[in-house]
């Protein structure tokens, strides 16, 4: 005779929801304790320092404040006119051997943070400060194209220190209504043509934040006019600034 099926005995919904809300919390406790375990094993690593690696990195520092120096004595300003009078400034290095004095004038930029992008006007106190940081960025000029497109697509406002999408012209007529300025299109013109109201719209908006680019190694300190990526990239930033948005 065929055996009989066995009857699996009865478990009550409450009781099987239990088991999974704590088979739940074990996965969830013990992915927390495995970060936990990582992020110890990281400070510790930070927390073990030779002295050659803090030796190295005072001379570094020093090095670049000397370097920044010996840039702003042999510096001219260049005897021909400028190309434009519109800069777009990209940061690209800067952690270790960086000068507090090099991070004070990134931070004047407002270039905070690596691969994030500002609109300056070019003149004889911009480019001594461009040129007292040049290993840390990169800069050119930016044609209406680049200007548009990194505004609408990365553009953001500043509203009570907050970032904010411009995907409402009502944000931005509240902001800068006052100069006449009530939309997108209208801070892009702004933007390009170096306006009357330049630093008012520059003020507002957030510093442009841009892509990691395909290839890592592509934005090295080294100068651009030696092969690098660092300084003056003049139009050929536009090529830059696509690669990037």
């Amino acid at each position: 005779m065929a055996e009989e099926p066995q009857l699996l005995a009865y478990v009550h919904e409450a009781v099987l929801k239990k088991r999974k809300n704590n088979e739940e919390w074990a996965i969830k406790r013990r992915e927390q304790l495995d970060a936990r375990k990582k992020r110890n094993k990281e400070d510790l690593k930070l927390a073990i320092r030779r002295p050659e690696e803090f030796v190295k990195e005072y001379r570094d520092k020093e090095l670049d404040h000397i370097r920044m120096k010996q840039r702003l004595k042999l510096w001219k300003l260049p005897s021909d006119s400028l190309k434009s009078d519109l800069l777009f400034v990209i940061r690209i290095r800067g952690l270790k051997d960086m000068h507090p004095r090099t991070r004070k004038i990134l931070n004047l930029l407002r270039l905070r943070h690596i691969l994030s992008g500002v609109f300056v006007k070019a003149n004889e106190a911009t480019l001594k400060m461009l040129l007292s940081v040049e290993p840390f960025i990169t800069y050119g000029y930016p044609n209406l194209k680049s200007v548009r497109e990194l505004i609408y697509k990365k553009g953001c406002g500043m509203i009570d220190k907050q970032r904010a999408p411009l995907t409402n012209n009502n944000v931005i007529e509240q902001a800068l209504g006052k100069y006449g300025i009530i939309c997108i299109e209208d801070i892009v013109n702004e933007i390009a043509k170096v306006g009357s109201h330049f630093k008012e719209v520059t003020k507002f908006l957030w510093p442009i934040k841009l892509k990691a680019p395909e290839r890592r190694p592509l934005l090295t300190k080294k100068p651009y006019k030696d092969g690098g990526d660092s300084g003056n990239h003049e139009e050929s930033i536009n090529e830059l600034i696509d690669k990037l948005n």
